[in-house]
């Protein structure tokens, strides 16, 4: 037997040693990832935990709590789990689904009071994604969905699926400055239990009116408006029924002696 078929043999060996382990391994992430997905979706008022536990569908739902169409990360799971077998440029494929990662990601972080910054994890190999959903699952911040709108939110891309149990995410409109001017919810909309609203900032006061802003006097109090009189109740007299008798004429004849 020649060096060639031992060291074909050792490689067959070891490939079906690490085969178990890495299923297990495997196993044992997908366990821990999903775990923390049903925390997260527990905060943001998704019903029911086992959407946290369906593989392929945890994602899309996580995808429309980032208002991002589940549809469209869909296809670019799709795209990067066929396309990227394609030698050479099967690579780009695969960073159409990181990079739909990165987008929900980053607002997913963003309801929950956490910046783009965090997703640097993401750059340690192997733990990086776990670290940070384990941060999302337990901090102490609430879900907040009211925040400037997604800078997609006019293409394609913007989520406008409604499904059962899950909340729609609302827009809020930007202000002059920058910030969120308060939410509009869609119709239909619940918060998720225990949520409140953010509190103002620290030292926040008030625009004061412009200047030779006056308000509008008070209106005078009307005096009561004393109702009119019943009509009487009593019914009309009757009219006759017949005419009196007119009084006979004097007689033109003269008396007789």
């Amino acid at each position: 037997m020649s060096d060639y078929d031992y060291g074909y043999g050792g490689l067959v060996a070891l490939y079906l040693v690490l085969l178990p382990i890495l299923f297990i391994l495997s196993i044992i992430g997908y366990v821990i990832a999903s775990f923390f997905l049903m925390k997260i979706f527990e905060k943001a008022g998704v019903q029911g935990k086992w959407r946290a536990w369906v593989p392929v569908y945890n994602t899309l739902v996580l995808a429309k709590l980032g208002d991002l169409s589940p549809w469209a990360m869909l296809i670019a799971i799709g795209a990067s789990a066929i396309l990227g077998q394609i030698p050479f440029i099967g690579w780009i494929f695969g960073l159409v689904a990181v990079a739909a990662g990165v987008l929900v990601g980053w607002r997913v972080g963003l309801k929950l009071g956490k910046d783009w910054p965090l997703l640097l994890l993401w750059l340690i190999p192997g733990l990086g994604v776990y670290i940070w959903l384990g941060i999302l699952a337990f901090t102490s911040s609430p879900w907040n969905p009211a925040i400037r709108p997604a800078p997609w939110a006019s293409t394609v891309l913007k989520d406008t699926t409604v499904w059962q149990g899950i909340p729609v995410q609302p827009g809020a409109p930007v202000g002059q400055a920058g910030g969120a001017a308060g939410a509009y919810p869609p119709a239909g909309y619940q918060p998720p239990p225990g949520y409140q609203p953010p509190a103002p900032p620290a030292g926040y006061a008030p625009p004061a009116p412009p200047s030779g802003y006056a308000p509008p006097p008070a209106a005078a109090p009307q005096p009561p408006v004393t109702p009119p009189a019943a009509p009487p109740t009593e019914p009309p007299a009757a009219p006759p029924t017949e005419p009196p008798a007119a009084p006979e004429p004097p007689s033109s004849e003269p008396p007789r002696p």
